[in-house]
């Protein structure tokens, strides 16, 4: 994608990211594919990083080490409708989810308020 250009030219003042699932314990964000990566850039560039989910997708009990990531089929990667486009014998590694840490997230936005992840599971049991 374009967004590490982007940053770096200063088209990009701020990053807003949906979730699957975020951990309130730890702060850590699930979320499709990409979304560390651009977790990532932003903080190399630092461009703030905010994460905008309802409280039904935050997750009160897992850990980031309970977390399984969903791998999705080979084919997707090997095929483009019944055309393969990759050599025989070729392994592709396909996840359709990745985990961002708290450190990344600037913030996270919820209907309930602004909270920065490790102030998460407090407001939420508090």
């Amino acid at each position: 994608t374009a967004v590490a250009f982007l940053m770096s030219r200063g088209m990009i003042d701020c990053v807003v990211v949906g979730a699957d699932r975020i951990l309130a314990k730890t702060g850590h964000v699930i979320n499709k594919i990409g979304t560390l990566s651009a977790a990532v850039n932003a903080h190399h560039f630092n461009i703030p990083f905010y994460v905008a989910a309802p409280t039904s997708t935050i997750d009160l009990h897992k850990t980031v080490d309970e977390v399984v990531i969903e791998e999705r089929s080979e084919d997707e990667v090997h095929y483009v409708g019944r055309e393969r486009i990759t050599p025989p014998g070729t392994r592709a590694i396909n996840y359709a989810f990745d985990i961002t840490p708290p450190q990344l997230v600037t913030a996270v936005i919820t209907e309930k308020g602004v909270f920065k992840p490790d102030e998460l599971y407090k407001f939420l049991t508090g």
